[in-house]
């Protein structure tokens, strides 16, 4: 577990082979639909066009969702963080992680990286885009190790493909209006796991 203020090195990417996307260079790959798509760091990307593909998934009244209050002050963290375009070019998805941490109620300061949102335009949603948004991101979080991944997300969905679950956040508090159940952590390999703990969830002091 880390405190806040802590960090590990930060693995870095090499190559497509697992962890290309953060690399700078753009990976293919074949979704179950037979398309080729391409992930790339969202760095690569224009803020523009990033930020009309939220509106268009989320509505341009996102920002006041309680995700947002969590990671306020924050930016989001390039290695983790990725874009997705179609065989045709288009812009179609996007993931996003954020530095923050657990304020607990004894004081400590528990460093986690909160993960999404996870976006897909609505007229490509079910083709498995956020999927592999999501696989790409758990395969590069394992490798880094770097804290324990929380979200704010469907935990059937979440705790059937990557392992998040609602046990250790039963007394997390978030800024805002959260169904419990929904509030979801996942422990890293290398890292001691998350303790339950009770605190308020906010963004990560320098």
């Amino acid at each position: 577990m880390l405190r806040c203020g802590q960090t590990k090195n930060v693995f870095q990417f090499d190559g497509c082979a697992l962890k290309g996307a953060a690399s700078g260079r753009s990976c293919p790959f074949s979704d179950r639909t037979a398309r080729v798509t391409t992930l790339s760091p969202l760095a690569t990307h224009n803020a523009d066009t990033i930020d009309a593909l939220l509106d268009a998934a989320f509505g341009q009244d996102r920002h006041g969702r309680t995700a947002y209050a969590i990671r306020t002050g924050m930016r989001w963290l390039p290695e983790l963080s990725y874009g997705l375009a179609d065989d045709a070019g288009t812009f179609v998805g996007l993931l996003q992680s954020w530095p923050v941490a657990l304020h607990g109620d004894d004081g400590a300061c528990t460093a986690l990286i909160m993960v999404g949102p996870v976006a897909v335009l609505p007229e490509r949603q079910g083709e498995g885009f956020g999927k592999l948004l999501m696989d790409r991101l758990i395969a590069d979080a394992d490798a880094q190790t770097n804290g324990p991944l929380m979200m704010i997300g469907d935990p059937e969905y979440y705790g059937r493909f990557w392992g998040f679950g609602a046990n250790m956040t039963a007394q997390w508090r978030a800024p805002g209006p959260v169904e419990q159940r929904r509030l979801l952590a996942r422990d890293m390999p290398g890292v001691a796991p998350l303790p339950m703990l009770s605190g308020m969830l906010g963004p990560r002091p320098v």
